[in-house]
């Protein structure tokens, strides 16, 4: 009896813990921290905790509603790639169906959250971002590049939902900050893409600019992108949405992770892409940090 309890147990939890991986934690960890930084950066009164708690964990459950969908739609894909072959469906630790449900009830479940913690706008907002991410974005990573530009949008939505979230409003400097990170996107998956080039090509993904080969060409454009920063950044300074310290910071950060990107236009090797990646996800968290920090 207390064998077939324990196996019981043992089950649940493993159920448990694919439905969560299901989510893609670190990922929707992080649109819950841009969103997070977009509604405390526009905030103007003291903070109501409660609306801000349930505005977050709405936004994990239609983030993980998102990645749910499109790991539905590349099961055959992911499960022919050596980073994705692991994820809960090709494993057949989770079936499409429960997938296909759990997906349904965490979008449906995050968007009500939403609405009833924050307001209409930044509803439709969040499941703007749903519907590009899931049902343009994943498709298109078959197509073409065209696809970076279009997964930039859902990607960069975060910090302007939680402005229009605190606000109920689209505004200049909402604009700022949703710009910094769509041009952020691009080094960040021309990056990704060029570590992973083997697997997606396995898959049929065609995420690198121009010819999709990791050439000088590809660097070149993804020295651009980054290049592109340095103005965007110093933005949030320039119309007072912050103060001098940040646009210093971000600067500085911009700088650095330029230099990554010279340094990968003179060696094109795995090595150096993977230094951007990781450059890429360090330079976001501690420029939105410092907006932050300038701002209080």
């Amino acid at each position: 009896m207390n064998s077939t309890v324990s196996h019981i147990d043992i089950s649940t939890a493993a159920k448990a813990k694919a439905y969560y991986e299901l989510l893609k934690p670190r990922l929707s960890f992080l649109v819950v921290f841009s969103s997070g930084f977009g509604y405390a950066l526009a905030n103007q009164s003291a903070i109501s905790w409660g609306s801000f708690i349930a505005f977050l964990i709405a936004g994990f459950l239609v983030s993980g509603s998102s990645v749910t969908i499109n790991q539905i739609i590349e099961v055959k894909y992911d499960a022919i790639m050596k980073r994705t072959k692991n994820r809960p469906l090709p494993s057949d630790r989770i079936s499409e169906g429960e997938a296909i449900w759990f997906s349904i009830i965490t979008g449906i479940v995050g968007l009500v959250l939403m609405f009833l913690a924050t307001n209409m706008l930044a509803t439709s907002l969040a499941f703007l971002s749903l519907l590009l991410y899931a049902f343009v974005y994943t498709p298109l990573k078959r197509v073409g590049s065209i696809a970076v530009f279009v997964g930039a949008i859902p990607g960069a939505l975060p910090p302007l939902i939680g402005w229009a979230a605190a606000s109920g409003m689209i505004t200049y400097e909402a604009m700022i900050i949703f710009g910094i990170q769509f041009i952020w996107q691009f080094p960040h998956f021309w990056a990704i893409a060029w570590v992973s080039d083997e697997d997606y090509k396995k898959a049929g993904f065609k995420l690198l600019p121009g010819g999709g080969a990791k050439d000088l060409n590809t660097a070149v454009n993804i020295m651009v992108y980054t290049l592109f920063l340095l103005p965007l950044g110093l933005l949030p300074t320039y119309f007072g949405l912050t103060g001098l310290t940040s646009g210093v910071v971000a600067t500085v950060c911009g700088v650095l992770f330029l230099a990554q990107t010279f340094s990968l236009m003179k060696d094109t090797s795995n090595q150096k892409a993977r230094r951007i990646m990781f450059g890429s996800f360090i330079y976001l968290p501690i420029v939105q940090i410092t907006f932050l920090i300038d701002k209080l």
